[in-house]
């Protein structure tokens, strides 16, 4: 941006928008990437985005004037929210539920690497005249665009979606490819087929669905007559999502160098390595979670998350109102800030960060799953789009410190949220999750007894 700015003449408002429109064009995205998922596939819904990413990186490329730069910007921000909400899903529906928060995070760990990757290039474009530098940093995002296009043509398709087609005998050939086995694909194929409506006997390898399979019916069965188990889920993944961003994640990544100069850091380079320790931070607890998500669960690890959170945003609340009136630089307050920082960062990457994005593509029923992680996608965007452009405005009515209570608070009620309203997933089977939100389930749970599916 501090090239573009140069190079275009543009002013700081400018930037602004050009860098907050992606999330906002991401939201509208997610939304219309759920509908296509259930209509064209899970699969090329992922050829799609990768085709609307290429679009968007030759424009911002080429990118002459503003307008052009905005409408690649924007082309881009669509393809995100398709990306958003497609790749956790696909990897939900092809996992087994043994591997299922396993593979189901690896989104999340793909954007912390693709975020190095970017830092990485953009420091050797960098070196390119000023006409070229950022044009390169921004176009050379059509080549691994290109490369997912034609990869995930080597993948197979959900078995899920091609069931709730009628393609059973596709179906079955990729369960026997992705199940862990023959036993375990038998017995997800007889409960996908109940779960789409078909009779669990039936030996056709195609059949014709009485019912509409493009997700023609499900806005109604979401928002206008859900019914109480859907309406808990819907509420649970746009929660999840919800608190995911109002925690303050996005501030601390963003504007980590402004916290760490608040707290008294003042030297350039101090502050860059400051920054990319972040970033480390980041990756190596996301990647710690993924190992941990089928092991330990997805409940414990948001609630050791959201306590984990609470406690470093407090101190670096107080640490930052303590720099903010005293008279001269306290070593004690700086390092603390950092350390809250991090610790912060640290426990977001353990659990809330990867497990929003697990825990909602797999609690929908089949036929709601792509719309409704769609809805929790949206809501995840415009949360991103809200904290990232009131930062600085919050920062400055209410102090940097009070802004970090504040989040704290958020934590409290995230706490709260996912410990009354999130039952746990773990080790359960897609079409099984929805009998944890049962009311009657719920009851048994609190009473410490395990219910079994079929029991229901």
């Amino acid at each position: 941006m501090i090239f573009i700015k140069e190079d275009l003449k543009i002013n700081d408002t400018q930037i602004e928008i050009l860098a907050g429109i992606l999330n906002f064009c991401a939201l509208f995205g997610s939304l219309i990437a759920g509908r296509t998922s259930d209509y064209i596939g899970r699969r090329y819904t992922i050829v799609l985005a990768s085709v609307i990413f290429l679009l968007g990186s030759v424009l911002m490329g080429y990118g002459p004037t503003y307008a052009i730069l905005m409408t690649g910007r924007c082309t881009a921000g669509v393809g995100v929210g398709f990306a958003l909400m497609i790749a956790p899903v696909y990897s939900a529906e092809i996992s087994s539920a043994t591997h299922r928060g396993f593979l189901s995070s690896l989104p999340e760990i793909c954007i912390s690497i693709g975020i190095l990757l970017g830092y990485v290039s953009n420091y050797f474009f960098a070196k390119l005249t000023l006409k070229l530098g950022w044009r390169m940093m921004l176009g050379v995002a059509a080549i691994p665009s290109l490369a997912l296009a034609f990869g995930i043509l080597k993948m197979p398709e959900s078995p899920r979606w091609l069931i709730l087609q009628g393609r059973l005998a596709e179906a079955k050939r990729v369960l026997l490819q992705v199940c862990n086995s023959e036993q375990e694909a038998e017995t997800r194929f007889h409960d996908i087929k109940i779960a789409a409506g078909i009779d669990a006997n039936c030996k056709e390898d195609v059949v014709k669905l009485p019912k509409k399979t493009r997700g023609e019916d499900v806005w109604k069965e979401l928002l206008l007559r859900p019914s109480p188990s859907v309406r808990w889920i819907l509420l649970a993944a746009v929660g999840i999502h919800f608190f995911e961003h109002a925690t303050g994640i996005e501030a601390v990544i963003l504007y980590s160098p402004r916290i760490f100069k608040k707290a008294g850091v003042t030297s350039k380079k101090k502050l860059l390595l400051a920054t990319v320790g972040v970033g480390l931070t980041k990756a190596t607890f996301v990647i710690t979670a993924t190992f941990l998500l089928d092991r330990v669960g997805r409940r414990r690890l948001l609630q050791v998350s959201s306590v984990g959170i609470i406690v470093a945003l407090t101190g670096l609340g107080f640490c930052l109102t303590v720099v903010e009136h005293a008279k001269k630089q306290l070593l004690w307050a700086l390092v603390s800030s950092i350390v809250a920082t991090y610790t912060y960062v640290a426990f977001f990457s353990i659990g809330i960060a990867p497990v929003t994005w697990v825990y909602s593509s797999e609690i929908f029923p089949l036929k709601l799953r792509a719309q409704g992680m769609g809805i929790g996608v949206a809501v995840n965007r415009l949360m991103n789009a809200i904290v990232s452009t009131t930062f600085l405005s919050m920062s400055e009515a209410m102090t940097i410190g009070g802004t970090f209570f504040m989040f704290a608070g958020m934590a409290v009620l995230a706490l709260g949220f996912f410990y009354f309203l999130l039952p746990e997933t773990k080790g359960k089977p897609l079409e099984e999750i929805e009998m944890l939100f049962t009311r009657k389930n719920s009851k048994a749970r609190n009473r410490g007894i395990e219910i079994q599916p079929n029991s229901v």
